[in-house]
């Protein structure tokens, strides 16, 4: 595992969340997570990449209709209202941003979904929900900011029913050489640390979880990350438009650091896990 230098707390990723959120649900038509292309040749556009992460994390949950499902770290809201529109489910979705709260409850108003998703303030890490509300959670690469992943997990397990299901996505460490480079990687995300594979699998196992699917997908995530600033670049004048010019310059100048890390060296990480029944 990876260790950065201090510790972010839940106030500090909102307010980081609140500063690159609405430029990035711009790019990304509010998903804030990764994408995901086949090859240099996949023509996809950015949002259809990014939509295939929500596909290929959510796909694993095995979601039935009328399932209740904790959204933890829900962004701005895209993938709450694609659960409930696709299989049926209530959501509860939980932020520490209130840009990204505020988007949120306005996408689901004009989706049509209201009634079945709602979006609170909340941590993960200290969930106020009682035991065995929830008969899934989705965690799509919001473990990254926790300070210890471990707490989290023995939340979700908390507030899981006996056979509730946790899918979860997020980077990993693949190669601890030229560590300045992962250094800046993890400060430009937040990161206090960055598991490997074999790491987020104990984390997930600590808490009583038993692991049924997991994959490393890097290679066409991080690996293809040429692709996504063609894409981002090729809209520049457009969110210069609609934001100005001096928020895409810091909105460009704070993800320096997460093109920094060499293809190898950051995985991407999906999960899946079962709370035990009684």
């Amino acid at each position: 595992m990876f260790m950065g230098n201090e510790v972010i707390s839940p106030a500090d990723v909102g307010k980081h969340y609140d500063e690159q959120s609405p430029i990035g649900d711009e790019l990304r038509d509010g998903q804030l997570h990764m994408w995901y292309w086949y090859d240099e040749d996949d023509g996809a556009p950015l949002t259809e990449a990014v939509h295939r992460i929500s596909r290929k994390v959510t796909g694993t949950m095995g979601l039935r209709a009328g399932e209740h499902v904790l959204d933890a770290g829900c962004g701005p809201g895209a993938t709450a209202v694609y659960l409930a529109d696709t299989f049926g489910v209530q959501v509860t979705g939980i932020t520490v941003s209130a840009f990204e709260l505020k988007k949120a409850k306005s996408r689901a108003a004009a989706a049509g979904v209201s009634d079945m998703v709602r979006f609170q303030y909340g941590d993960y890490t200290e969930l106020t929900y009682p035991d065995e509300s929830f008969d899934a959670v989705l965690a799509l690469e919001s473990l990254q900011n926790a300070p210890d992943p471990r707490q989290v997990f023995k939340e979700f397990f908390r507030v899981l029913r006996p056979g509730g299901r946790v899918s979860f996505s997020d980077f990993s460490l693949e190669s601890s050489s030229d560590p300045q480079r992962v250094a800046k990687f993890m400060a430009s995300l937040k990161l206090h640390t960055l598991p490997t594979l074999a790491e987020w699998l104990d984390h997930a196992r600590s808490a009583g979880f038993e692991i049924e699917e997991y994959t490393q997908c890097g290679p066409r995530v991080f690996g293809r990350k040429a692709k996504y600033l063609k894409a981002a670049m090729g809209r520049r004048q457009e969110v210069a438009t609609k934001f100005g010019e001096d928020a895409v310059a810091g909105f460009s100048q704070s993800h320096l650091g997460f093109f920094a890390p060499r293809k190898h060296q950051i995985g991407y990480v999906i999960v899946s896990a079962r709370k035990p029944r009684r």
